[in-house]
């Protein structure tokens, strides 16, 4: 009996609380997708429940760390589970609209890996299904929720930049792991969908919808080597309907050099002050009020968060990060972004621009949009 039951009035037992309430969540491909399962430990309106992958090993090393989750190499099964309210998608981006699809006829909203879809078909496929069922999307774009990008973003809002004039984004990432994991990517898609899905959905967070885009691009010589049938390096200019003006570049057979330009990078220059946010790393750089550099670097405090304590282990704080978003959302009938059609719209300025490179000229997004099934942009 411990000390505090023998003070008069003092109950012996806690008060019993109600469990919190969570979307439980089935998670498909568990190469990326493991992330997301073991993430989950630091949310508290989601949590897994669920696994699917056609590779068994895989399914057996995720059964290793989880061994509470349902496993199956069956994505029906899955479905047809009543435990599963959300499906989180991190399959080769081909399936992904079919699987969307599908999950909304399943009755589940549905958690996507960018990019939401890399073909035509598949916008106009799942954004017939969404309207048709009035299930949920949720794009997953990490960047949005990795820390120097929040905390970027939280400042612009308070108005710490002032008006913005100019978005300047990056990603660069050498990429032949990628070919060797993911054979598909030198045929069955394009870097502008893939790698460039960062910094594109960067400016349609920050410019609003892209009324116009002029792309170039090029294939490195480590895309020939692969077979590379598009192109891995792209500079693109965006106009907003607003006016606003950006500008994106990727470099997929990139040499890197980490101490000089990260990964993936965004510069806002705005009226009143200007900000960078950058991953790996996790600097937040802006300028004070007075003209002051100002530096901040959470990465001693939140390396396990975000990192999961591997040497930059990728994702797993962003993973949760947007999970417990999109749950909370879910929840609380509150809105959130990008949602299905905000992913669509950025998947129609990522064809825009695929286009731009291979002909020269300028395309207007908007057309885009009304092929995919859309409105006109706005």
């Amino acid at each position: 009996m411990g000390f505090i039951e023998h003070i008069p009035g003092i109950r012996r037992e806690p008060p019993r609380r109600p469990a919190p309430v969570q979307k439980r969540i089935g998670v498909v491909g568990l190469h990326e997708g493991r992330t997301l399962v073991l993430g989950l430990d630091r949310a508290t309106k989601a949590r897994a429940v669920a696994a699917c992958d056609l590779n068994a090993e895989k399914i057996e090393a995720a059964r290793r760390e989880r061994p509470d989750l349902f496993y199956t190499r069956e994505y029906a099964e899955l479905l047809a589970r009543p435990d599963v309210d959300v499906v989180a998608i991190y399959t080769p981006d081909p399936i992904h609209g079919a699987q969307i699809a599908q999950a909304f006829e399943a009755g589940k909203d549905v958690i996507c890996t960018k990019p939401l879809v890399n073909s035509m078909a598949g916008a106009r496929l799942i954004r017939e299904a969404g309207r048709r069922t009035g299930r949920k999307l949720f794009v997953g774009q990490s960047t949005r929720f990795f820390e120097p990008f929040a905390r970027q973003r939280r400042a612009f809002e308070a108005g710490e930049v002032g008006d913005l004039e100019l978005a300047d984004a990056h990603y660069i990432h050498r990429m032949d792991w990628f070919y060797e994991k993911s054979p598909w990517a030198a045929g069955a898609t394009d870097w502008v969908f893939l790698g460039m899905s960062h910094p594109i959905d960067l400016l349609r967070w920050y410019l609003g919808p892209i009324e116009e885009v002029q792309a170039l691009g090029r294939r490195s010589a480590l895309g020939a080597r692969y077979g590379l049938e598009g192109f891995d390096i792209y500079i693109v200019n965006a106009r907003a309907a607003s006016g606003k003006i950006g500008r994106a570049m990727g470099h997929y057979g990139v040499h890197e050099l980490p101490t000089a330009r990260n990964c993936i990078e965004l510069v806002l220059y705005g009226s009143a002050g200007t900000s960078l946010a950058q991953y790996h790393d996790m600097r937040y750089v802006h300028t004070a009020p007075d003209g002051t550099e100002v530096t901040e670097d959470p990465l001693y405090a939140l390396r396990h968060y975000y990192f999961n304590s591997e040497v930059h282990g990728m994702h797993y704080g962003e993973f949760a990060n947007y999970a417990e978003y999109f749950a909370a959302a879910l929840l609380e009938g509150t809105p959130y972004s990008p949602d299905l059609e905000e992913g669509l719209e950025t998947f129609c300025i990522m064809e825009a621009v695929r286009r731009s490179a291979a002909s020269g000229a300028p395309v207007a997004v908007g057309a885009v949009i009304e092929e995919a099934g859309g409105g006109a942009a706005a």
